[in-house]
């Protein structure tokens, strides 16, 4: 059993080191999303640090391993990094609220990325090099091919396990504190206990542990006041979910906050599921203008569930469809947002391109509202690819309507003006409108309606004083007249290009969020 023990601990410790970067890898960008969005640049950022950690690790673990090949020093880097790993996360967690708004989406993610990760991930590198000069050294007739073969097999494969994991099991179950405080006591528990086995010094361990303790304590004591002045908060499978009261236009209102932005809310002093509180998601009342008997609907993105909750309210016999890839949103609207329990709301947990790509049912309504913020905008759910296939379920002369974010500014390069002219390519019969006004260049909330029909709609000559809502009486001052703008300026968005990230920050750029 000693034997066994002694010729495959340094494989079980690189197998297990290995998860574990993983997982601070995937974690990492979590743990950044709330502040920079789940783009390009967070991705690629925290790959760029990991990346770039481990490769001086490999470089540093080498030379240290041939000056002072110690198993006792193994260890202790093990040990170590678990302490670097939750100090780090618990600096991260008090300082990221004010950093993270401090440097752009862009360049934000490098510097933040490289101040929380790339210690630990440089720690943990150190270890694959040492393991094969310890392994060589514990059994000298292994050649040194197998041995280094053997350590980066068991490390790669422990990195396979922990991305998997990460992804398929912890994320769905614990929030990310958590999956960083226990990933620290893996590490800790490795370091440690093979070091009692080695007979360190037992100061040495004792103050280890306090520190560990302390970091521990202090991470769930920080949480806990930090989440004490929301309803709920949790992280979710793909972003972090917050649930909070403030005065919205000077009435109480409940937000719904998906990382950086709120994405859903409702008036508390009302019980009219038709007084909304967003103004842009009153916006699928255009229906009333180009369709106005509609006996089927789908909503891309539940959100706060704010329009499907409005829409089973204005048509008793509607059929109401919600496609919402995050598998909570549906329950919290139940609980916190006013949700029936309606036959006639079908809910859907899927992406809702690959649900339009399946589905074989056509709708009379689609309303898009998957782009809940600045900082997240799925590129998929931008190209003229996706706005085909939404067609391709739209009756005939039924509508489709997507809330977008974006200026209106002429500067290029624009996102708002490539997906209108990306828009137009499938959607010829097409209406824009600025939620805000038409003349504000800032970034505001942009409506587009396309609709399945030959029969141009003159917004200009409707008699909309017929209608009674404030947003159909307000069409033809909203409406963008696109006479203004060159598109041929602009590329149009599709699968193999769609830049969403990078117009995003351009757009950022030229206003800054205050």
């Amino acid at each position: 059993m000693i034997k066994f023990f002694k010729r495959n601990i340094l494989f079980a410790s690189v197998f297990i080191t290995g998860a574990c970067v993983l997982i601070i890898e995937v974690v990492a960008v979590r743990i950044l999303s709330p502040y920079y969005g789940n783009t390009i640049f967070t991705v690629s950022s925290v790959i760029t640090v990991i990346l770039a950690a481990l490769s001086l690790g490999y470089y540093a673990g080498g030379r240290l391993a041939d000056k002072r090949p110690s198993l006792k020093l193994f260890f202790s880097i093990i040990l170590i990094s678990s302490l670097v790993l939750l100090g780090l996360h618990f600096i991260g967690s008090a300082f990221l609220p004010f950093l993270g708004y401090f440097f752009s989406i862009s360049l934000g993610p490098l510097i933040s990325s490289s101040l929380l990760f790339f210690l630990p991930a440089f720690l943990l590198g150190t270890l694959s090099p040492f393991a094969i000069k310890l392994q060589k050294t514990l059994l000298p007739e292994q050649g040194i091919g197998n041995v280094s073969g053997k350590i980066f097999f068991w490390s790669t494969l422990g990195s396979i396990f922990g991305s998997l994991g990460t992804g398929f099991v912890l994320i769905p179950r614990l929030g990310i504190s958590q999956i960083i405080i226990a990933t620290g006591v893996v590490l800790f528990l490795l370091g440690a206990l093979p070091l009692l086995k080695l007979k360190a010094k037992k100061e040495y361990l004792q103050n280890a542990a306090i520190l560990f303790i302390v970091l521990a304590g202090a991470m769930f004591f920080w949480i806990r006041q930090t989440e004490s002045s929301f309803i709920f908060v949790r992280d979710g499978i793909y972003e972090k979910i917050k649930i909070f009261d403030r005065q919205h236009k000077g009435r109480p209102t409940r937000f719904l906050q998906q990382d950086r932005g709120l994405s859903g809310a409702m008036f508390l002093d009302s019980e009219d599921p038709k007084d909304l509180a967003v103004d842009y998601t009153k916006y699928y009342l255009v229906y009333k203008i180009f369709k106005p008997e509609i006996g089927s609907a789908l909503v891309l993105g539940g959100g706060a569930y704010s329009v499907p909750r409005a829409l089973l309210a204005e048509n008793p016999e509607l059929v109401v469809d919600v496609c919402e890839i995050e598998p909570s949103l549906f329950g919290l609207a139940r609980e916190y947002f006013n949700l029936p329990d309606s036959s006639r709301l079908r809910n859907y947990i899927e992406d809702g391109r690959r649900f339009l790509h399946d589905s074989e049912k056509k709708y009379d309504l689609i309303f898009s509202d998957v782009y809940y913020s600045l900082f997240s905008v799925p590129s998929h759910f931008t190209t003229q690819e996706f706005f085909k296939i939404a067609k391709e379920k739209i009756s005939q002369n039924g509508l489709f309507v997507a809330n977008l974010i974006g200026d209106l500014s002429k500067q290029q390069p624009s996102f708002i003006m490539s997906e209108i002219k990306t828009f137009q390519t499938v959607f010829p019969n097409s209406y824009f409108f600025a939620v805000e006004s038409p003349s504000e260049i800032s970034f505001q909330n942009i409506i587009f309606v396309g609709h399945n029909s030959n029969k141009k709609t003159d917004i200009e000559n409707l008699p909309l004083e017929n209608y009674s809502d404030p947003v159909l009486l307000s069409l033809k001052e909203k409406m963008i007249d696109l006479g203004e703008f060159d598109l041929s300026l602009y590329p149009i968005l599709l699968d193999n290009f769609s830049p969403t990230d990078y117009l995003i920050a351009r757009m950022l750029q030229r206003h800054p969020l205050q």
